[in-house]
């Protein structure tokens, strides 16, 4: 399964980009790297406290890097998404809080003021395993790679701004891997352990400013599967917002829910705050 990953990303990563000189002017910068780095811990601790209360410590690591490419009628964006959290309770020992990584490219070609002829390209998995704690013994319902989603197509992309787009991909393939432990569950038939679908996607994005140092990023995502179960919509809408406190302390506000009958019949809900460190950098590069 490893393989699958390691492939992925090497042709992402792999880009041919031209150079190009201007006399007696600086170069435009073709190459817009933005990350962002975040760091949240919680801890508190009782001691004969009368009303009562549960030692417990909780950190939370999000790495999000934005990758941008702009040259005559291309306009190339990609995005890698990972956070990981933790949380220990007394006498419940510890336990995963968050685990994600996505890697999101949308490549465009322009055709109009606002159109472009797009290709997407979609992976996410997790790290580690995950266990349902509410069933005892605790259920493993994920491992790494298990499940992990590849989706990719072509498209149309309408581009108003960086911050509003929308992309239809009428003809989008998806595949999902699973472990043997895994095998017949999150739509993989029993005794293989990929699946492959065919279906409609459309994406959108719209980033805007709330007021003064609140800023709100919506993404969604909706697919649905020609080959089986037809005009049944999977469903994944993402909301973050941003609390600017300075430069360095920012808090924030995840609101995610997702719809898949192959990886639950009932509506998954995310939900994550924080108050923490924050560091963020921007490059320019004109290759």
């Amino acid at each position: 399964m490893r393989s699958y990953f390691l492939l992925f990303l090497l042709l992402f990563s792999l880009s041919s980009i031209s150079q190009s000189k201007k006399k007696d002017t600086l170069p435009t910068p073709k190459w817009k790297i933005h990350g962002r780095f975040a760091f949240v811990f919680n801890q508190s601790s009782f001691s004969n406290w009368r009303t009562g209360g549960v030692n417990s410590i909780a950190g939370n690591l999000n790495v999000n890097y934005d990758f941008n490419y702009k040259k005559n009628n291309i306009n190339w964006d990609s995005r890698l998404i990972t956070s990981y959290g933790l949380s220990h309770l007394s006498e419940q020992g510890w336990r995963k809080t968050d685990d994600r990584v996505e890697f999101n490219t949308l490549f465009g070609l322009k055709t109009s003021t606002y159109w472009f002829f797009s290709f997407i390209g979609n992976f996410r998995t997790q790290y580690t395993l995950g266990y349902d704690y509410k069933k005892e013994p605790k259920e493993r319902v994920s491992d790494f790679l298990s499940p992990a989603y590849l989706t990719f197509g072509p498209g149309m992309l309408w581009k108003k701004s960086d911050d509003l787009s929308i992309n239809i991909a009428p003809a989008t393939a998806r595949y999902t891997f699973v472990n043997d432990f895994f095998s017949g569950k999150f739509g993989v038939a029993e005794g293989r352990n990929t699946a492959f679908s065919i279906g409609y996607s459309l994406s959108g994005y719209y980033k805007f400013q709330i007021m003064e140092n609140i800023v709100m990023e919506n993404i969604l995502a909706l697919y649905t599967d020609y080959l089986a179960n037809v005009g049944n919509i999977d469903v994944d809408y993402q909301a973050n917002i941003g609390f600017k406190v300075n430069k360095q302390i920012k808090m924030h506000l995840t609101f995610q829910a997702i719809i898949d009958d192959d990886s639950s019949s009932k509506i998954q809900f995310r939900q994550l705050f924080g108050l923490g460190v924050n560091y963020s950098f921007h490059e320019r590069v004109s290759y």
